[in-house]
């Protein structure tokens, strides 16, 4: 096979057919993996449903879009067990982005359980959201109700212990869980509580 003369021309020719070849694959390879990825994601967050929902077992009747603040929240409602919402922070002011829970709440409002769906914060500061606020870490919100108080570190006047080191993170959490809480209320037909202006906390509702 006769060599190509070392011309720009020819170079050109030779990285474009490279960059055209590298593209393909990587769109096939994307189109490989993206539905095993999204089937991956729904199997997480089905269980993510029965875990904060505290259950084996769960019949979603409904599932309910519910905008707050620009953001789309979906609210699972599983009849008598309680609600599931997939919540984030409204204002996405967490140190690492877009911070993504699943928070269930049984019929009465109270806090079942609570599981992070996704986070970019630093291992070991803000990603300790997915113990610390759980019902045996400092920080417990496990069987609190919302529409009783306000969601809020105790430097915001509230009565949840922030992670340590991580305030932003546990503020950017605590709004995600109260705009759940809010995103259920309206799944209901009710209306969203007030909320603090500094804080983005639920405030009581008398």
């Amino acid at each position: 096979m006769k060599k190509l003369k070392s011309t720009w021309y020819n170079m050109a020719i030779v990285l474009t057919l490279i960059a055209v070849i590298a593209g393909a694959a990587l769109a096939y390879v994307n189109n490989m993996t993206q539905s095993v990825i999204a089937e991956i994601n729904q199997k997480n967050e089905d269980q993510a449903k029965k875990d904060v929902l505290c259950t084996d077992e769960i019949k979603i009747n409904s599932e309910t879009p519910v905008e707050i603040d620009g953001k789309e929240f979906i609210v699972y409602n599983a009849g008598e067990k309680g609600c599931a919402v997939k919540a984030v922070d409204p204002k996405n002011a967490s140190f690492g982005g877009d911070l993504t829970i699943m928070v269930g709440f049984d019929p009465d409002g109270n806090i079942l359980g609570y599981k992070v769906l996704n986070t970019n914060e630093t291992p070991g500061l803000g990603a300790k959201a997915g113990e610390w606020f759980q019902k045996d870490g400092r920080g417990s919100i496990i069987g609190k109700n919302p529409n009783a108080g306000e969601l809020a570190v105790t430097k915001d006047g509230g009565d949840v212990d922030a992670i340590t080191a991580s305030t932003i993170t546990s503020r950017s959490f605590l709004r995600a869980v109260n705009a759940a809480y809010n995103a259920y209320r309206q799944s209901l037909g009710r209306g969203p509580l007030p909320t603090d202006g500094q804080t983005g906390a639920t405030q009581q509702n008398n």
